[in-house]
């Protein structure tokens, strides 16, 4: 027997020689196909990679499998579409608005290279103008010229700052016991900002990491601010910063166009993954609405909280399932879109920027296409703070941005609403306002693999974790990772 399957492990250590040399120039910039395609499964009805999720971070491990050479792969996705936390309204005409993550800007490579590979053109986002500040009765016009509104200098402290806190283990900074004891605000506080600066650098935060000052851990915003090469403006601006840059099509497109590439039978959508079991054996099973999968290995690109809906079988190591449990998951975020005939503000020398003090409205953007064909505010809006039923909320917007631009903003084509902590139970949240004490605590359990068991999703990048960008890199690095133990393996066998 033994001498019948000889000639099969020999094909197999080959291919998988070829693999990981074909995942080494991937991870050095080269992109490199692998001649011929890996069988199926040497063991029938036995996968190499399970890969849980078909957002941004799967697909991207997937295509790095595939170009490498490695055919025995599925994605698994509990959503009916692709792109997890990515999420395009189609407008009609070829206009979307974006509902989920929607920006890049200098410094996130990752995505920026992954779109030129799909083709995916990019756009500048428009901030041309005035940007309008209501609190209360008054309404203020200023032009920020593309910058967040908060204070340089407190922007150079933070930068400073972050210098000391490596993105990649925030946990091993030399100060981390410290810094990992306050949250954001206590740190403003201790700054003695005024009320218009604490406003906007609250209101920056918020945005990006998902959490008010008072709820985020000083060490978690450092390590985000290091990412942006350690530059606040980088991180919060729009020029020159992460929301620089739009995608011509959405976001959403690149996950698409990467599903589209592997093939339907590579992708099974509305798939949740119900249990794993075996993930300490050389062979897992991956229980599913739609059966079981087994694998060699297993690359889970979801977000740690969504992790505690699966059960493990063995339970996993204290330190990850304790990670996983106190992972917040109290973030959800708001979208809206209005659609006009015409982006009008721009007549009167407005980039549609609203900022509501103590309103529902915590920032509302310009957000059309290209070639401003139609008119698209869009809005983050506080979770529960206007009415469920979408008529009431669309005109409760429209007086909002009618106070702000003028009458004509009373007038939307079309209005959409999109409440991610309600919309399916495989989101929970956007961005993970991350609570001091948490890094210093759990931090280390984040990357390890636990038997078989690869972590991916956008929180588990070295840089840009929170990101889009982030989450293809993490799906570069589960490649990576899958790819050699396989390789190993083979060496082995």
């Amino acid at each position: 027997m033994k001498r019948k399957h000889k000639p099969d492990m020999q094909a197999r250590r080959q291919i998988l020689r070829v693999a990981a040399a074909g995942a080494a120039s991937l991870a050095a910039g080269e992109v490199s196909f692998a001649e011929g395609a890996a069988p199926a499964s040497t063991d029938r009805g036995v996968f190499d990679v399970v890969i849980i999720g078909a957002g941004l971070a799967g697909l991207t491990a997937a295509r790095d499998l595939q170009r490498a050479g490695c055919e025995s792969f599925v994605v698994v996705e509990a959503r009916d579409r692709v792109g997890g936390r990515t999420y395009n309204h189609d407008l009609g005409h070829g206009v979307v608005s974006e509902a989920g993550g929607q920006w890049i800007g200098p410094g996130q490579t990752a995505i920026a290279d992954l779109a030129r590979e799909l083709g995916v053109a990019t756009f500048p986002t428009y901030y041309a103008g005035k940007t309008v500040v209501l609190a209360g009765d008054a309404r203020i016009a200023q032009d920020f010229h593309g910058g967040s509104g908060g204070d340089d200098a407190l922007g150079a402290k933070l930068g400073a700052l972050a210098r000391g806190v490596p993105s990649r283990e925030p946990w091993t900074a030399q100060h981390a016991a410290e810094l990992d004891k306050l949250t954001y605000g206590d740190w403003l506080r201790k700054q003695g900002v005024t009320y218009e600066d604490g406003y906007f650098l609250g209101l920056a935060a918020k945005l990006s990491l998902g959490g008010a000052p008072a709820q985020l851990g000083l060490l978690h915003y450092l390590s985000m601010i290091n990412s942006a090469d350690c530059d606040y403006a980088k991180l919060e601006s729009t020029k020159g910063g992460a929301q620089e840059t739009r995608f011509v099509g959405g976001s959403q497109v690149l996950s698409m166009r990467m599903a589209s590439e592997l093939g339907a039978s590579k992708v099974q959508l509305s798939c949740p993954v119900r249990k794993i079991s075996g993930w300490d054996r050389d062979v897992v099973d991956v229980q599913t609405d739609r059966g079981v999968l087994r694998a060699r290995r297993v690359i889970v690109a979801l977000n740690p909280a969504l992790c505690q809906q699966i059960v493990f079988d063995p339970p996993l190591p204290d330190g990850r399932a304790q990670l996983q449990r106190n992972w917040p998951a109290n973030a959800p975020m708001r979208k809206t879109v209005h659609v006009y005939d015409r982006p009008f503000w721009r007549d009167d020398g407005y980039n549609g920027q609203i900022f509501e003090v103590g309103g529902p409205v915590f920032m509302a953007y310009d957000n059309s296409p290209p070639d401003g064909s139609v008119g698209v505010l869009a809005a983050f809006v506080a979770p529960g703070a206007l009415p469920a039923e979408p008529k009431a909320a669309e005109r409760t917007l429209s007086a909002i941005f009618a106070r702000a631009l003028g009458d004509k903003a009373l007038h939307p084509t079309q209005f959409h609403d999109y409440d991610w902590g309600r919309v399916d139970p495989w989101t929970l949240q956007c961005i993970h306002p991350l609570p001091p004490g948490f890094w210093t605590k759990w931090g280390k359990f984040l990357r390890p693999e636990a038997g078989r068991l690869i972590w991916s999703g956008t929180e588990t990048a070295d840089l840009w974790a929170g990101a889009m960008d982030g989450a293809v890199r993490s799906g570069h690095r589960a490649a990576l990772q899958a790819l050699g133990k396989l390789a190993g393996r083979g060496r082995e066998a």
